[in-house]
């Protein structure tokens, strides 16, 4: 971590433990803390925790004897986050809501938040090594934020982490991990869609056009997932493959890359964000958790240096990195 001594850093509190350790480290390292919980928007009716989260985040600001405050970050949440989501969803195509939240919402709303009481930068509980890596929703944030973003945790494993809450005697040292979707608690982007969406059955073909059973809605399913057919002709696994919307039709296999799917050597990408300079040899990650595939960048294309294990998905994102730094991504367009 950076010589932080004397500086005024916001750290992001999200009522989580990552965060809170983030927090704790910064005051041990010297610093001027001030604890900020970035409120977001939320769907009617639908269970948030976000008032629970906001006294966590007051909790771990108590027993830090640092000062309080609320980011309310809703209009813009509501913008790149959800109407963004539905957006895509509604074209068969694949968002990745995490990505567009950091660079609006964390790194945009709170970022202006902060300068504009005069933070010297922000913090957050972001990891960015190790097993729980999370610089692949991190390519799109602009890149002179990102130099005034310390990452306190980001070079640390959870366990350590954890270890550290304990130390520290964080409040939220035990707590759980989230796993919905940003800023919605508990609330799965599954749960969330079936909401927005309902359920409209139909047809769900391999990849000669012959029935094998059928889904419960295309608009609720994603390129490469594994998906539970309805009255399947076999048991499966089966993994979807394509999408026609204006059918409402699924293409299914029981692998991620059929056999009879070519042999895919290239992705078409969008809208880069550009961190650092791309040598002619890097790897990308086009799945969170998936493998990092070698290759290289020509203009608006990545070409691999072998097969593609699985099909690119419309609308995810596609991350490069230099060794182990993050360096860019982009949209994927096909």
């Amino acid at each position: 971590m950076q010589d932080v001594q004397g500086k005024t850093i916001y750290v992001g509190l999200s009522g989580g433990v990552d965060s809170a350790v983030s927090a704790a480290l910064l005051i041990q390292a010297g610093a001027k803390v001030t604890g900020v919980f970035i409120k977001g928007w939320y769907p009617p009716e639908m269970p948030c925790t976000w008032a629970a989260e906001r006294r966590d985040a007051m909790r771990v600001a108590a027993r830090l004897h640092i000062p309080f405050r609320t980011c309310d970050a809703s209009v813009e949440y509501k913008k790149s986050v959800i109407d963004y989501l539905l957006a895509e969803y509604r074209l068969g195509r694949t968002p990745n809501p995490d990505v567009m939240c950091n660079r609006d919402v964390k790194f945009g709303a709170f970022y202006r938040f902060a300068k504009a009481a005069g933070a010297d930068a922000i913090a957050t509980g972001h990891y960015r090594r190790g097993e729980k890596d999370q610089s692949y929703f991190l390519w799109a944030v602009p890149k002179g934020v990102l130099a005034n973003t310390i990452f306190p945790v980001g070079h640390l494993e959870k366990s350590e982490v954890r270890a550290l809450a304990k130390r520290f005697h964080i409040p939220v040292a035990e707590k759980k991990d989230s796993q919905g979707v940003c800023f919605l608690g508990s609330v799965s982007i599954e749960e969330f869609l079936r909401r927005e969406f309902g359920e409209t059955p139909g047809p769900a073909t391999d990849a000669e056009g012959a029935l094998v059973g059928q889904h419960d809605g295309v608009l609720l399913h994603t390129i490469g997932e594994r998906v539970a057919l309805r009255n399947p002709r076999e048991t499966g696994p089966w993994f979807v493959t394509g999408k026609e919307v204006a059918k409402n039709e699924l293409r299914v296999s029981t692998t991620r890359l059929p056999s009879s799917a070519p042999d895919h050597q290239s992705i078409l990408f969008t809208t880069p964000n550009w961190l650092g300079t791309p040598s002619q040899t890097l790897s990308v990650q086009y799945r969170y958790r998936g493998p990092r595939i070698q290759g290289r960048v020509e203009g608006d294309h990545f070409i691999s240096g072998e097969p593609l294990p699985e099909i690119p998905a419309p609308g995810q994102s596609i991350v490069f990195y230099q060794s182990d730094e993050l360096i860019g991504g982009g949209i994927i367009a096909v």
